[in-house]
């Protein structure tokens, strides 16, 4: 039977037809089943969290080398995913959250996350850390983005370390819990390889009133970071770093800036600032070198994945190819306001070549891991970058215009209280009352070396003059004068404090009136201090400081009675320690400042001098907190109003004696 080609035709255009609808649904379906996959498969009743769900699943662990009988000692290979998904109505912007993890965890890597805290990895957490969201930042709503889940969710793939806890128990952290301001959540659900917490929107906290925008508000902190992008091309940018000092007891000094480039950027060049290294490898090879292979790098300024930056000596201020750049080139430091607020501020312009796949005028990436350091300043501890408004600036043409950003990010650093063993600085105390002085805690900076000393002895009390001589002078006066004083001697003498910076408060007086100390600095560094600075804080006798002679010094009463000293010109440089007149006999000689304070009694619980409230219960010196010794002179005999008490009694007895013999 022959078929009419009429009939051919109709046949083929049905099948070809047929095809395509086929090949359509099984597109569809394809992307429903991708959809699917993004999608989580909540815990029973979460389907109804109104706010941020944060949902933490481990998945397994592995022993690792090498492998110890002792469980607490035995470490593990874990992984676990931490999922944080926007239920809620409104778009959560630049996202950061807290685990707490509890068992010696290492982070080796999060895969969707950083650090908040800057920190490389492999990264010890276990007392708990922050991570924030990299590249993702925000998360968008449901209602906004049509349930499109790469907007609204992320998740964070965890690997690391993890010690002591034996199987089939599972390393879970306390806690997990959203770190953005304005949401609370409660305490987490625990299930036995996972927990999960919603995070709502505390109704208790009052919104400012802000207009609306589409970035996050300018933040506060003790040092802020700008990064702010000026011109935008196809494949590079220019951007202002800002620096700035906010805390009124803050301060860096030759700072070093550093960060870590997440998409193969570099460095081209800089104004304002300059780069520790000058270092092309890192360009020669890889996508850099294959993309822009006829380029001369040569004049390339730097490609490490890690540059470290410094702020130019102030002759350069005014070199057309290296300055000229507003708030740049000070020698690296950074006042306090409240010491000089022209110092407070740093900037340099850099500029920044970018490789596929960002090749577009607004495809740019901040870099992340931000740490700033200086000589002897406060550990700074920064945050991830922030997209914010636009930084605002006059326009250059002079006219009464306003020139915007095209993009703008920040950087918030806060000051970290240092942990016992990690100072820079530290104090001894004195009195006149006591014939002891007591030296700097062992190891209060910390102990390197300990095959020749003790670091968990007390360190001995000296006589007051030893503290003029380097720790390593003092043994042969330590021990002399314990065995005048019969002070008990360890068979290992304490190790040393191990500071750069010393400083004695010596109680020199008191009186019905007032009191007076002596304030004495020691530089035992190599290094000099310019227009240093110090501060101390009283419990109670603060808020009487009448004056200072040698020193400026300021009470501030907003910051809990603090007063705030520096040198006065002429004795605002302290200067680094030298050799001795005979060097192979003398010991070394350290830079040296010396003021004295007077206080007066006034208020209705006045200071009570011999027990101990005329000693600071805090000190700095340029911004670093100085470690305490952990106790104070007591008063080792009668002071000398009870001295007169007792005279006058001893006059009375007697004349009672004589008139009985009489």
């Amino acid at each position: 039977m022959k078929l009419s080609w009429k009939v051919v035709a109709f046949m083929l255009f049905l099948f070809h037809s047929t095809n395509h609808i086929c090949l359509a649904q099984q597109e569809g379906n394809d992307e429903a089943d991708d959809e699917a996959e993004k999608q989580p498969t909540l815990p029973k009743g979460q389907e109804h969290c109104k706010g941020i769900f944060i949902w933490y699943n481990f998945i397994s662990r592995t022993k690792e080398f090498p492998r110890l009988k002792n469980t607490t000692a035995q470490s593990w290979a874990f992984k676990s995913r931490v999922t944080i998904l926007n239920m809620g109505t409104s778009e959560l912007q630049a996202w950061k959250i807290f685990i707490g993890f509890q068992y010696k965890e290492i982070l080796v890597s999060a895969k969707g996350a950083v650090l908040m805290s800057g920190v490389d990895f492999p990264a010890p957490v276990g007392n708990g850390t922050y991570l924030s969201g990299y590249p993702q930042t925000d998360l968008e709503t449901s209602i906004d983005t049509a349930n499109e889940f790469d907007k609204i969710q992320v998740k964070v793939e965890l690997r690391g370390t993890q010690f002591g806890l034996k199987p089939p128990g599972n390393p879970m952290p306390k806690t997990i819990k959203l770190a953005n301001d304005g949401y609370k959540c409660p305490s987490p659900t625990r299930r036995k390889a996972s927990m999960y917490v919603c995070c709502v929107k505390d109704p208790k906290l009052k919104a400012n009133k802000t207009t609306k925008t589409k970035f996050l508000p300018r933040q506060k902190g003790d040092l802020l970071i700008s990064y702010d992008v000026s011109q935008a091309y196809k494949n590079n940018y220019l951007a202002q770093v800002t620096i700035e000092n906010c805390h009124p007891l803050g301060r860096l000094d030759h700072w070093n800036l550093t960060w870590e480039w997440m998409r193969g950027e570099f460095i081209n060049s800089l104004k304002g600032a300059y780069v520790r290294k000058v270092d092309i490898s890192g360009c020669l090879n890889g996508k850099v070198g294959e993309y822009y292979g006829d380029m001369d790098f040569s004049k390339v300024l730097n490609c490490e994945k890690k540059p470290i930056i410094f702020d130019l000596p102030a002759e350069k201020a005014d070199d057309a190819q290296m300055g000229k750049i507003p708030f740049c080139c000070r020698n690296g430091t950074l006042l306090p306001e409240t010491m000089d607020s022209t110092k407070s501020k740093s900037a340099f312009i850099i500029e920044v070549f970018k490789i596929p796949p960002d090749l577009n005028r607004t495809t740019i990436y901040p870099p992340q891991k931000w740490k700033i350091v200086g000589d002897l300043n406060p550990d700074y501890r920064c945050g991830a970058p922030i997209r914010v408004e636009p930084a605002q600036s006059p326009d250059p043409t002079g006219v009464e215009a306003v020139k915007y950003a095209i993009a703008s990010w920040q950087i918030v650093c806060n000051i970290s209280r240092p942990t016992k063993g990690n100072s820079r600085c530290c104090v001894t105390f004195s009195a006149y009352y006591n014939k002891s002085a007591i030296p700097c805690d062992t190891c209060a900076c910390g102990c390197e070396d300990t095959a020749k000393c003790n670091p968990n002895k007390p360190a001995m009390l000296l006589p007051p003059e030893a503290l003029l001589v380097p720790f390593e002078n003092r043994s042969v006066k330590a021990k002399a004068w314990a065995q005048i004083q019969h002070f008990k001697v360890p068979k290992r003498l304490p190790c040393g404090d191990n500071c750069g910076v010393s400083i004695n408060w010596h109680v020199s007086s008191d009186y019905k009136q007032g009191w007076a100390a002596r304030l004495t600095l020691f530089n035992w560094k190599s290094i000099n201090f310019e227009n240093w600075f110090t501060a101390v804080q009283f419990k109670k006798a603060g808020s009487g400081y009448e004056r200072m002679f040698s020193f400026n010094a300021t009470l501030l009463k907003e910051l809990n009675n603090t007063i705030f000293i520096q040198g006065i010109e002429g004795m605002n440089y302290l200067i680094g320690k030298k050799n001795g007149s005979d060097p192979e006999n003398d010991p070394d000689v350290p830079g040296k400042q010396q003021s004295v304070v007077t206080f007066k009694k006034s208020g209705k619980t006045w200071p009570n001098i011999a027990k101990g409230d005329g000693f600071p219960t805090k000190v700095l010196f340029n911004g670093e907190e100085c470690a305490l010794p952990s106790r104070i002179p007591v008063s080792t005999g009668i002071r000398f109003s009870v001295s007169l008490s007792l005279l006058f009694l001893c006059k009375f007895v007697s004349l009672l004696l004589i008139q009985r013999l009489n």
